[in-house]
């Protein structure tokens, strides 16, 4: 973080003074009350905790903090006070990011935000010095601190924006100010909460708010209802797709190699060193920016090869002679059809599936269960295993349709019933939400 003036700060957050060190300057943001190197302690309340019990804790051994609590003036330190705290860490940032004058990317979508995020900071990279959301630090805390990580030597930066009501996606907006902005596309993530999709659009496309006339619009013509917004948008639009023709940018001549996929856009060929079809379409949102920013095909193409997915998404190890697919950090029935299409791309045995329950789904649960059973039993599965309540129904609707398929109800059965049955050339696809933490059947399994 570059180094900003307490009195850029207090106005920033419209803060009242408690206590100030003259012309003093900070030079890290935390909401980690145990940092003890330095830096500016904002003190988040939350529904189960609240920073602000921890703020003469932090004063002791550093000198500077953000509370919503009135606490006594203290010699030689920073204590600003604000009515909220949250507000004031999204302020805060919203003032530091407009100290930069630089590209920023800003990336939503109901799936493949995170992978989209690394796609398109491999092309960048290949140009400009980028600085990008680490893992999926994409929330109301994440995002205010991913661009504190700006640095004057950066000349673009990647950012990763979520949301799961309206009025979210408004406020990161109100920091992270993009100048060109993608929408993956629009599925039933968080669906439980906003309706449908047509007001996940709406909460979606809450980024575009603040964009100017000079801004960039990078959209996925193949979902409907972004391809409906086609001349909608007073900003220049770019199109990029596979289905659909019309796009802007369109992939074609596609190959899946294993762990490989290669397309041809825009009269190149690219490779992509990851499985499945999905990340063709975060290649395009790639190409479309990069293009946009100048930069050349080659350096496009090299961003492209480079690309890695991280953390616990279509991670793909082996395991003896078993091949592990580990995509346990999130899931949406969207996200779990392109899960199993790498199953089956990669695939050359028997292919194994260990689902959890998709949660947020609210009333809309029970048929999208009831689908993704649909949806095993038709690309033939030959082994379903589910950990989960609302799973209960994937089980029972792919069962029905001839699917060799079981349900559990903790992860050490599961472990315990693949310890029995998988056998040597199975490939096997862990996919849950978060809060199933599948990653803890793959250890037990792992540790036998």
């Amino acid at each position: 973080m570059v180094p900003v003036f307490i009195d850029d700060i207090i106005k920033a957050v419209d803060g009242t003074v408690i206590s100030k060190i003259e012309n003093s300057t900070v030079d890290k943001i935390t909401t980690d009350s145990r940092e003890k190197d330095g830096g500016m302690f904002i003190a988040l309340k939350g529904d189960n905790f609240d920073g602000n019990d921890f703020a003469l804790q932090y004063l002791k051994n550093n000198q500077s903090i953000i509370v919503s609590q009135n606490i006594p003036p203290m010699e030689n330190k920073n204590i600003i006070y604000v009515e909220n705290t949250g507000c004031a860490l999204i302020k805060l940032a919203g003032y530091y990011r407009s100290l930069f004058d630089i590209p920023v990317i800003g990336i939503t979508g109901s799936v493949g935000k995170t992978s989209t995020k690394e796609m398109i900071a491999s092309i960048l990279s290949q140009h400009f010095n980028t600085m990008k959301t680490e893992g999926n630090f994409n929330n109301e805390i994440g995002v205010p601190l991913t661009l504190f990580n700006l640095q004057s030597n950066h000349s673009c930066a990647v950012v990763e924006m979520g949301m799961s009501n309206l009025g979210e996606m408004k406020r990161l907006t109100s920091a992270v100010k993009p100048t060109i902005a993608v929408i993956t596309n629009i599925g039933s993530a968080h669906i439980g909460n906003l309706g449908s999709r047509e007001n996940i659009l709406k909460a979606k496309l809450e980024i575009l708010e603040g964009m100017n006339e000079n801004s960039l619009v990078v959209l996925n013509a193949d979902d409907k209802l972004l391809y409906g917004l086609k001349g909608k948008l007073p900003f220049k639009q770019v199109y990029f797709g596979i289905e659909n023709k019309d796009a802007d940018i369109v992939a074609d001549d596609i190959t899946t190699s294993g762990e490989k996929v290669t397309f041809v856009a825009l009269d190149t060929q690219f490779t992509i060193n990851a499985p499945g079809r999905h990340h063709i379409l975060n290649a395009l949102a790639g190409i479309a920016i990069g293009k946009h920013l100048g930069i050349s095909i080659n350096k496009i193409k090299n961003g492209i090869m480079q690309f890695k997915n991280c953390g616990m998404r279509q991670n793909i190890t082996k395991y003896g002679d078993v091949t592990i697919i580990e995509d346990c950090y999130n899931a949406s029935l969207d996200s779990m059809k392109t899960s199993i299409e790498v199953l089956k791309d990669i695939s050359k045995g028997r292919t194994v599936a260990v689902f959890g329950d998709i949660l947020e789904q609210g009333d809309f649960s029970f048929e999208a269960h009831r689908e993704l059973g649909q949806i095993v039993s038709q690309n033939k599965i030959d082994l379903l295993l589910t950990l989960g309540e609302n799973c209960k129904v994937t089980t029972q609707t792919a069962s029905s349709l001839g699917v060799e398929a079981h349900s559990f109800d903790t992860h050490e059965e599961v472990a315990d019933y693949m310890e029995k049955h998988i056998k040597a050339g199975d490939t096997i696809l862990f996919k849950g939400s978060r809060g199933m933490k599948l990653e803890k059947v793959i250890h037990l399994y792992m540790k036998g």
